[in-house]
């Protein structure tokens, strides 16, 4: 009974390691769009005094975004030409959006009661910018 049980297991495993992820799990720039306007929404709706959730919020959702960035980028080393130049340029501008938004993040967390709600419109601002950047740029690398 034995040996059966260990090429059935062998095959179980062999066919989820080569099933291709579900296309949910695939991150598209719609994804991406509804996520900068959730999180847009999400710093907005964050009080003083929840100022250290709303900071983490800022810092890991624009670090995410740099990710998709850096997976744009590695796209674009593989181009050639006008492509190619056109391209950097986009990851250029998206990397200066990106900067942006970290310094807002920064800014956030530095922010008084009485500057709460100038960082949090600062913060959301810049990181629907970068948002609208990046799908831009995607959707150009799908053309």
């Amino acid at each position: 009974m034995r040996p059966r049980i260990v090429p059935a297991i062998v095959v179980t495993i062999g066919l989820v390691a080569t099933t291709p992820p579900p296309a949910a799990a695939q991150t598209t720039s719609k994804d991406v769009a509804q996520k900068a306007s959730e999180t847009g929404q999400a710093i907005r709706d964050y009080t003083v005094e929840k100022k250290d959730e709303a900071v983490a919020h800022a810092k890991k959702t624009t670090a995410d975004l740099g990710a998709k960035i850096k997976e744009l980028e590695a796209r674009a080393s593989k181009q050639t030409g006008e492509v190619k130049a056109r391209s950097q340029a986009q990851i250029t501008d998206l990397k200066a959006k990106r900067a942006k938004a970290s310094q807002e993040a920064t800014e956030l967390g530095r922010a008084t009661k009485a500057s709460w709600e100038r960082a949090k419109e600062g913060f959301a601002d810049a990181y629907q910018d970068l948002a609208s950047a990046y799908d831009k740029a995607a959707a150009e690398f799908k053309k």
